[in-house]
């Protein structure tokens, strides 16, 4: 990740609804290349998401303060980037707070599924579970 604080969701969100076509895709694979790196060792089978056409992996860390804090990659530069946007809506809170988080709520001002094939987003609610299926474990 960079040193600047990701953008916050909704400044995102702006920039992506003025933005058309190919510029949308530039934000995202942008977003993308800001996500945290994940070591290579966390790329396991136990990690892999299933159900993406790209390969995405996500790994979960309770933090000391009780959040979580989520890995993830994907070998796609698009997959990244809407990565990037679930992480923005769950990243660094508590699992109680990513429960009562809606995330395709918050997800649908981006439109994924009409601006992206359908390969591209198929994955997205398999992600999603996964992160409700892990904060629902800390809760």
């Amino acid at each position: 990740m960079t040193d600047a604080a990701p953008a916050a969701l909704a400044d995102i969100r702006d920039e992506y609804e003025f933005l058309e076509g190919d510029d949308r895709y530039r934000l995202l694979v942008e977003l993308g290349r800001e996500l945290e790196e994940m070591p290579a060792a966390l790329k396991t089978e136990a990690t892999l998401v299933r159900g993406c056409s790209a390969s995405v992996w996500v790994y979960p860390t309770v933090q000391d303060d009780g959040t979580l804090h989520f890995l993830a990659d994907s070998n796609a530069a698009i997959t990244k980037g809407i990565i990037a946007l679930v992480l923005l809506t769950v990243q660094d809170r508590t699992p109680t707070a990513i429960l009562a988080t809606d995330i395709d709520a918050e997800l649908a001002p981006f439109n994924l599924k009409a601006q992206l094939s359908s390969n591209r987003t198929q994955g997205i609610p398999n992600m999603i579970a996964l992160i409700r299926e892990t904060a629902a474990r800390y809760a």
